[in-house]
């Protein structure tokens, strides 16, 4: 594969991102009901994983890979705990 085809690639799916994340950021602040701005938020960090990993393909190193590991697992939680406090109303039971 050419490098100028992976830069171009690469290029073109890093800004793709950034306007995925303009998006979910308009529908986070503009949502008309609370379920509206958790799909967004849970979105929103999918969108940032993808964009640390085309950062980590484009500068070859593995610190955007483990980032990218955490903002997961951090994510994936910090959904769960919102989506049963506007469930329960608590958290912790």
């Amino acid at each position: 594969m050419s490098t100028a085809i992976l830069f171009w690639s690469l290029f073109a799916a890093q800004f793709m991102l950034g306007i995925a994340m303009l998006a979910t950021l308009y529908r986070m602040v503009m949502g008309p009901r609370a379920q509206d701005r958790i799909l967004a938020l849970d979105a929103l960090y999918v969108v940032a994983l993808l964009m640390l990993i085309t950062l980590g393909i484009r500068t070859n190193s593995q610190v955007y890979f483990e980032l990218a590991m955490l903002i997961g697992l951090l994510g994936f939680v910090g959904t769960v705990a919102l989506a049963k406090f506007l469930m329960r109303g608590e958290v912790i039971e």
